[in-house]
């Protein structure tokens, strides 16, 4: 019987830090799948941005440029887009000017 405690820790160590973890990860990802709304900025496994404008059964119908919409699996939808998600394409950096030219 104590030959059994080490493989026994050590099912229950991998329980613990592995397989917990991802089943509660994908109970998330599900929840939120299930939980997109028309107008949601979603991002897709694939990088892919747009927005939701239609929901079906299965599928999703996206928009992901103006008047291009196309249809995906839920199952592809990663994660709802934040302002953290998205790049920030403007530069609001100072111009920089040029100092005293150095003899």
């Amino acid at each position: 019987m104590l030959e059994l405690l080490p493989l026994v820790g050590i099912a229950l160590l991998f329980w613990l830090f592995i397989i917990r973890p991802a089943s509660r990860r994908q109970k998330e990802l599900g929840r939120m799948q299930s939980s997109l709304s028309v107008g949601d900025e979603i991002v897709l496994t694939s990088g892919v941005y747009g927005t939701v404008r239609g929901i079906e059964d299965g599928h999703v119908l996206l928009e992901i440029a103006p008047a291009v919409t196309i249809k995906v699996a839920r199952g592809a939808v990663g994660s709802i887009a934040t302002s953290v998600d998205e790049p920030d394409l403007t530069d609001d950096r100072p111009e920089s000017t040029p100092g005293p030219e150095e003899s």
